[in-house]
C-alpha cells in the first residue's frame, strides 16, 4: 500500500515540474535551490529528465540573452554583470537536477551532455582526456546559441559581406569615374585620387561591418582605431602636412600628370601623384619623389599650362656693324621658319650696349611642344646669316685707357759670339 502511495504523489507532483517555474518566483534564477533538491529527490528518472530538459531551456535563454547584450556592443557593465549572475545561477540550478538525474542511474550520453554545456556556458574546466565528455562538450558546443553553428554562419556571413564589398566597391569607384569625367576641366589627378579613395572607403566599410558579422564588438575597434589614429597623427604630423598640400593640389590643380612642371628644386615631367608625394620624371631621365609640402610651399611653373610659349634669345654684334642690316637678317630668319607663329608676331628690338657688343633681344612665339626646337633652329640660324654676311659677333675684349702718353725704351742686347778655329772676327 505505501508504494502506491508514493507513486501518486510522485504523479500528483509531475505536472508542476513539467511546466514553467512557479508563479510566485518570477525569473528561473530566483527559484531556491533548496526547494529544488527537495523536489526532485523523490522523482524517478523519467520525470527527473524532463526536469533537466526544462532547465536546460532555461539556461539556453539565458545564455541567448548575454551573447544578444555582447554582440550588441552598447550594454552597461551593470547590464552585462546581471546577465552573467542569471546565467550562473540558472546553470547552478540545472546542475543540481542533473547530479539527481546522475545518482538515479539516469542515461550516461545525456548526463555528458548536460555537464559538458554547463561547462561550456560557464567556463569550467573539462577533461580533455576523456573521449566521451570531449565528445559531449563538442556536440554541445556545436548546437549551442554560440557554438559551432552559429560560428559557420557568421563566417559565411563575414566572407560574403567581403565579397560583397568588393564588388560595390569596383561599381562605386566606376560611378565615380564616369560622373568626374563629366566634369569640365577635371584634372587626371583628382580623377584618380577619387576613384580609388572611394575603393578604399567601400572597403573599409565593409571590412567593419563583416566583423560585426563576425560577432565582434567593433564599437570598442572603432575607439581604438580612433584613438590610433590621433596617435599616429601627432606622430607624423610632417606626412599629415604632406597629405595637405597633396589634397590643396588636387582641389587647385597647379598641374596634371604629363604637365613639364619646376617645383620644389626639381624640373621635369609629372609621372603620378598621391596625397604624400609627386613622382617627377627629370629631363635626364632620372624619377625624384617630391614631398608634396616642398611643391606646395614653392613656386610651381607650370611649363605647358599655355599652348603657346615666347622665345627669349639675345644675339650682340660689333659696334662697327650694321644695326639695321643685323635687323633684316633676324627677322627674315624668324619669317623663314615654319615653327615661328606670326601671331603673336615676333619682337626684334636693340637692348643693350654692352660692353663688347650692341645687343638684340630676339622673341618669336612658337607652340610650347616646338619650343627646343625654334630655339636651337633660330640660334644656328642667326649664326650662318651673320657669318654668310659679314655681320660680327665679338669676342669679349677690353680696352686699355692711359692718363698720359708712355715712353717705350728698347733695349738692345749685346751678343758675343765665341770664336774658334777659321772665324774671322772681322768679317
Amino acid at each position: 500500500m505505501r508504494p502506491l502511495l508514493v507513486l501518486l504523489v510522485a504523479l500528483l507532483t509531475l505536472p508542476a515540474f513539467a511546466q514553467d517555474t512557479p508563479s510566485e518566483y518570477t525569473e528561473p534564477q530566483d527559484y531556491p535551490i533548496e526547494k529544488l533538491k527537495a523536489e526532485a529527490k523523490p522523482l524517478r528518472i523519467g520525470s527527473l529528465e524532463e526536469l533537466a530538459e526544462q532547465w536546460m531551456g532555461h539556461l539556453q535563454q539565458a545564455v541567448a540573452a548575454e551573447s544578444q547584450l555582447i554582440l550588441q556592443g552598447n550594454a552597461t557593465g551593470e547590464e552585462l554583470t546581471n546577465a552573467e549572475a542569471r546565467r550562473k545561477a540558472v546553470a547552478e540550478r540545472l546542475s543540481v537536477v542533473v547530479e539527481s538525474y546522475e545518482g538515479k542511474n539516469g542515461d550516461e550520453a545525456k548526463v555528458d551532455e548536460y555537464k559538458s554545456y554547463i561547462a561550456l556556458t560557464s567556463g569550467t574546466s573539462i577533461d580533455w582526456f576523456d573521449p566521451r565528455a570531449v565528445s559531449s562538450y563538442v556536440s554541445a558546443w556545436i548546437v549551442s546559441p554560440t557554438g559551432g553553428i552559429a560560428v559557420a554562419v557568421n563566417i559565411i556571413k563575414f566572407v560574403a559581406i567581403l565579397i560583397l564589398s568588393w564588388i560595390a566597391a569596383r561599381f562605386a569607384a566606376m560611378a565615380v569615374r564616369a560622373a568626374v569625367n563629366r566634369l569640365p576641366h577635371t584634372s587626371v589627378l583628382l580623377r584618380d585620387f577619387t576613384v580609388t579613395i572611394t575603393k578604399r572607403v567601400v572597403y573599409i566599410i565593409g571590412f567593419v561591418l563583416a566583423l560585426g558579422a563576425l560577432g565582434l564588438n567593433i564599437g570598442p575597434l572603432v575607439a581604438a582605431i580612433g584613438a590610433a589614429g590621433l596617435v599616429i597623427g601627432l606622430a607624423l604630423q610632417g606626412t599629415l602636412s604632406n597629405f595637405a598640400s597633396g589634397v590643396l593640389i588636387l582641389v587647385y590643380r597647379p598641374f596634371d600628370v604629363g604637365d613639364a612642371i619646376k617645383a620644389g628644386g626639381v624640373s621635369g615631367s609629372v609621372e603620378a601623384m598621391n596625397l604624400v608625394r609627386t613622382t617627377i620624371l627629370t629631363w635626364d631621365n632620372q624619377l625624384q619623389y617630391v614631398p608634396n609640402n616642398e611643391i606646395w610651399d614653392s613656386v610651381i611653373t607650370n611649363i605647358n599650362g599655355r599652348d603657346k610659349r615666347r622665345v627669349d634669345l639675345v644675339f650682340g654684334i660689333g659696334y662697327d656693324d650694321d644695326i639695321a642690316k643685323a635687323e633684316k637678317i633676324i627677322a627674315d630668319v624668324l619669317d623663314k621658319h615654319e615653327l615661328v607663329l606670326s601671331d603673336p608676331a615676333p619682337n626684334i628690338r636693340v637692348n643693350e650696349l654692352a660692353d663688347n657688343s650692341v645687343n638684340f633681344v630676339v622673341r618669336p612665339w612658337a607652340k610650347t611642344s616646338d619650343y627646343w626646337t625654334v630655339y636651337w633652329d633660330i640660334t644656328r640660324a642667326i649664326k650662318e646669316r651673320f657669318d654668310a654676311e659679314d655681320v660680327g659677333i665679338p669676342y669679349p675684349q677690353q680696352d686699355l685707357h692711359l692718363p698720359k702718353p708712355i715712353e717705350v725704351i728698347v733695349k738692345q742686347s749685346t751678343i758675343t759670339e765665341p770664336k774658334g778655329p777659321g772665324v774671322n772676327t772681322n768679317a
